[in-house]
């Protein structure tokens, strides 16, 4: 496991994720200052949807929203990696 994964959004915003804190990718966003769009913050409603670029994220819950390929849901996803985001 590495120290830190670095997470990028729309290829300005460099973000860091503590794999050891376990943390949403929607908290960190938010914790940089960001304001990512979502509604329910548990995978229901899709509203969080964002792309990924590059890297890999695991869900914390299981979301009910669709995704689709190349998609992934902010409010219950962490980093695996270094990853490269979309809004």
């Amino acid at each position: 496991m590495a120290d830190t994964y670095k997470v990028t959004v729309n290829g300005q915003h460099h973000l860091t994720v503590d794999p050891s804190q376990p943390t949403t990718l929607l908290e960190v966003m938010e914790e940089a200052g960001l304001e990512p769009h979502y509604h329910c913050r548990d995978g229901f409603c899709g509203a969080c949807r964002v792309q990924l670029v590059k890297g890999e994220v695991s869900y914390i819950t299981d979301p009910l929203a669709f995704i689709r390929p190349g998609d992934c849901l902010a409010c219950c996803c962490t980093p695996i990696s270094d990853i490269e985001i979309q809004q």
